[in-house]
């Protein structure tokens, strides 16, 4: 595999009109790059995490949410995703998954390295998905990781899963999701995809309004668990249908096995936004 070091954080803004450039020529293929994007050095700024903090419901630490990471590791995924051998525009992509395991805390103060890389390109039936997968390692050592699955909707096989009726449960929490947390999340994450940001940028993407990013519904999920969560464990969703904002929303969880299970939906509709689990290891 062919490894990519890079010295500082890829500039989202300049990677952003190049995604934009792919969406015109990019019309898909049947192999991944074997390109791993690797940043070493990689330090936290308190006043960064603390904004995440705030955005994302977490309380002030110098421990680092298991989600944080993510949005550390995102602009490498974009690098690698806007390369010209990357086969999928990443405009349209749709995220359906997201794992997320930590194998121990990770403090403020300590330095790691990045690593980025896609594999397992297989079929959908709306089209195809893949993985892409982060890493971040101190002393050489994993401590945490994130394997985000993509889907690239057409020339899926067609073949339904069958689903069950759906049914909502009872929720523990109402969520009243305001209608500029895209553009707040956005300021942190620096994820400014344009679904996320307005709803007239929205709806030129299809959506009727703006929708909340997928790893905020997941970060906020995650933060009603503090004080709970063991030292190691894997947290790991599906996303459901989007969140259009302002939204009200009903969370619900309970104990399953060695963690919990939970769920996000609209609160005045049978629509699913978000299920998951929390497992320890």
């Amino acid at each position: 595999m062919a490894v990519k070091e890079l010295h500082e954080s890829p500039s989202l803004s300049s990677l952003y009109p190049k995604a934009l450039l792919g969406s015109l020529r990019k019309s898909g293929g049947s192999t991944l790059p074997s390109t791993e994007f690797v940043r070493e050095g990689v330090v936290v700024d308190p006043a960064h995490l603390a904004a995440y903090n705030q955005v994302c419901g977490f309380r002030l630490d110098d421990v680092l949410p298991a989600t944080y990471p993510h949005i550390l590791a995102f602009p490498l995924q974009m690098a690698l995703m806007t390369e010209d051998d990357f086969p999928f525009p990443l405009l349209g992509m749709v995220h359906v998954n997201n794992r997320i395991t930590q194998h121990r805390p990770l403090r403020l103060d300590e330095s790691f390295t990045l690593r980025v890389r896609a594999e397992d390109l297989r079929p959908h039936e709306k089209g195809k998905q893949f993985d892409v997968i982060s890493e971040l390692l101190v002393n050489d050592s994993p401590v945490w990781t994130d394997v985000s699955t993509y889907l690239r909707r057409g020339g899926g096989s067609g073949e339904k899963t069958a689903r069950g009726q759906l049914s909502q449960p009872s929720p523990t929490a109402i969520w009243q999701v305001p209608g500029d947390i895209g553009r707040r999340y956005a300021e942190v994450s620096g994820d400014r995809n344009p679904i996320h940001l307005h709803p007239i940028t929205a709806k030129a993407f299809g959506f009727p309004a703006a929708i909340a990013h997928g790893m905020w519904t997941k970060a906020h999920a995650l933060a009603a668990f503090e004080g709970r969560l063991p030292e190691a464990f894997t947290v790991d969703v599906k996303f459901k249908q989007p969140v259009l904002l302002p939204a009200k929303a009903a969370f619900t969880t309970w104990s399953e096995g060695e963690g919990w299970a939970f769920e996000l939906w609209n609160a005045r509709k049978p629509k699913p936004h978000l299920e998951g689990s929390v497992v320890a290891l």
